[in-house]
This record gives structure tokens, C-alpha cells and sequence, in this order.
């Protein structure tokens, strides 16, 4: 695979980081997007993800995904910081520890491109950020604990930690006997899929763990050529593709459209992984679907694709031990 001419931190830093600049490159009214919604949750969007925006469409499915509005500044009841309690399963600066044989590690408090229905908008990454020296204290946790078999690294996004640093993780996790697997949770393939480059796919082949790359894709048009290629090399390296959605009103709340994503992960080889409810954090609150609304939503894609496209629908709930699976 052929590296990107310009590094992924370049491209990363050239991407719209206002709601101004982004509606005047889709020929949109600035009147659109709220400067106040993002002084709470900034805008960063890459332009190649904007690309693939629609232009003169106030509606269209990506960039209704990213745009800061003034629905954010609602605050209906039911809505929370923290919607999932994840301080409570936070027992070392960075290591996230809520279920049964796995662990989460914050490895990085940024991703590449801020969603605006994201449950960790409020997230404190400044107290949950350990350090390049304080990661020791996280892998002697896991260590001490031979009932943890999998690594999930999260964020922010994983995958804009540097290789550097990515391959210093691979390193401490390849010593730990009983760990057994590492999966990813990014949007980085989607969005900045140049980040993928040859170092870190020999990376990903060199490593003895199985590997799991859970995608977050919400609709079909976000899938690109781009994104194909990137696909194709990941696994080559060995990565198994999954991918979660979110259900979005005015998104993807459409059983036709989430049935046209599934057929086109199929075509990218990812397989359907879940489809969430939203998690009601603070400001997000107008993505949000009544629960019997999604239910007939689910049953009517039953209905439409075969049970291998079928995403599991879920939602995780404060305080359980699993996510809860529903219908």
C-alpha cells in the first residue's frame, strides 16, 4: 500500500475546525451551525470526510452527524454528563474496567472527527490521561488480573496515537501472557483514512493477538473508494472488521437506509456488529428516538435483510454488567 504524499498529521491539521468554515465549503448559510454549541464541543471534521458531504444539502446524513447546532444547548431531562457512569469503572487514570474478562484504555483524549451525538463529549481525558510514563500503572493492573483477556483501546480515537506509540503498547501487551486479544474502536478508517499507513499495518501483521477493528459507520454514504482500500489492507494485516452504528433521528432512522449500509459493509468486509441506542448524554438529546419508534424501525430491517446483516440492537445502561440486547 502506497503512503499518502502528505503525513496524516498534516491532512488531520488542514480539516475544518469551525462550523463557519465547514458550511461555507458546503455552500450553506452560516446560520446553520451554533458558535456557541461549539465552545462546549469543538468542530473538527477532515476535509475528505466533508467531501463526501452533499453541497447545498442542509440535510445530509454526514454533515448532520458533526454540525453544532442549537439543539445542543437544550437541556432536557434524562440527558447527562457522564450518561453511562463510567467514573465508577475507572479504577486507574485511563483503564476503564466495567466488564467480565475485558478492559478499555483511553489511549488518546482526540479523535479525528467530533460527532456531535458522542457519549464522551463531557469525558475528563485531562484526569484520565496517565502520561507516556503512566501507563505502567495500568499494565500492572492488568497484569494482576489473569481473568482480563482483551485490551480495548479507545478514546478519543486510538488510532491518532502515534506509531511510536502504538507499537510501545504492542509491546507491554505481547507480555502479557493471558491477554489474548487487542480490539480497536475507531473512526479513523472512515474519516482520515490516510492515517492507515504501511508502518502501522506491519504493526498490526506482526502482532501475535488476534485483532478486532470495530468501525463506527452510520450510513452508507460514508463509505467511499478511500475507505475500500483501507479495508482491504487491514486485512491483510489480520484485523477482523465489525462495525456499530448509532440510531440517529433524521439520519439513518430508516430501515431501508440501515439495510443499504449493511449491504455496503458486506461489500467492504465488515460485518454488522451492533446498532446502539443513543446514549442520552448532555447535548446530544434531538438525535434521540422514542424506544417503540427504534423497536419498529429494527423489525422492519429483520424483515429485509438476512441474519448474517442483521446488527445486534443494544444499549448500554449505567451500572450493568453487559450491554442489554434488545428484541
Amino acid at each position: 500500500m502506497r503512503d499518502s504524499p502528505l503525513s496524516w498529521q498534516k491532512i488531520l491539521a488542514q480539516g475544518f475546525s469551525t462550523v463557519d468554515e465547514l458550511l461555507e465549503f458546503l455552500s450553506l448559510p452560516l446560520s446553520l451551525g451554533s458558535k456557541l454549541a461549539e465552545q462546549t464541543f469543538k468542530t473538527r471534521v477532515p476535509r475528505g470526510f466533508a467531501a463526501r458531504m452533499q453541497k447545498g444539502n442542509a440535510r445530509d446524513p454526514l454533515l448532520l452527524q458533526i454540525l453544532a447546532t442549537q439543539a445542543e444547548l437544550q437541556n432536557p431531562e434524562g440527558y447527562h454528563n457522564d450518561p453511562l457512569a463510567e467514573h465508577e469503572g475507572n479504577p486507574r487514570q485511563g483503564l476503564l474496567h466495567k466488564y467480565q474478562g475485558r478492559v478499555l484504555l483511553t489511549l488518546t483524549g482526540v479523535c479525528a472527527v467530533n460527532c456531535r451525538y458522542c457519549f464522551r463529549r463531557h469525558f475528563p481525558y485531562r484526569e484520565n490521561n496517565p502520561g507516556r510514563g503512566g501507563w505502567q500503572d495500568v499494565l500492572e493492573y492488568i497484569k494482576s488480573d489473569r481473568s482480563i483477556k482483551e485490551v480495548i483501546l479507545s478514546g478519543g480515537d486510538p488510532l491518532l496515537a502515534s506509531n511510536a506509540v502504538l507499537r510501545e503498547f504492542f509491546n507491554y501487551i505481547h507480555e502479557i501472557t493471558h491477554l489474548r486479544t487487542v480490539r480497536f474502536h475507531t473512526r479513523v478508517p472512515v474519516v482520515l483514512p490516510e492515517r492507515i499507513d504501511s508502518e502501522l499495518l506491519s504493526l498490526l501483521k506482526n502482532s501475535p493477538c488476534r485483532k478486532i477493528m470495530v468501525m463506527h459507520i452510520n450510513h452508507a454514504q460514508e463509505l467511499d473508494h478511500s475507505v475500500q482500500t483501507i479495508c482491504e489492507s487491514l486485512k491483510q494485516s489480520g484485523c477482523h472488521l465489525l462495525n456499530q452504528s448509532v440510531l440517529l433521528k433524521d439520519i439513518n432512522d430508516d430501515a431501508n437506509v440501515l439495510a443499504e449500509l449493511s449491504e455496503k459493509l458486506l461489500d467492504f468486509g465488515i460485518l454488522p456488529y451492533y446498532l446502539h441506542l443513543l446514549d442520552k448524554v448532555k447535548g446530544a438529546a434531538h438525535f434521540d428516538l422514542p424506544i417503540e419508534k427504534a423497536l419498529s424501525i429494527y423489525r422492519e430491517l429483520q424483515e429485509k435483510v438476512p441474519g448474517y446483516l442483521l446488527p445486534r440492537l443494544a444499549r448500554e445502561e449505567a451500572g450493568k454488567k453487559s450491554k442489554t440486547l434488545l428484541l
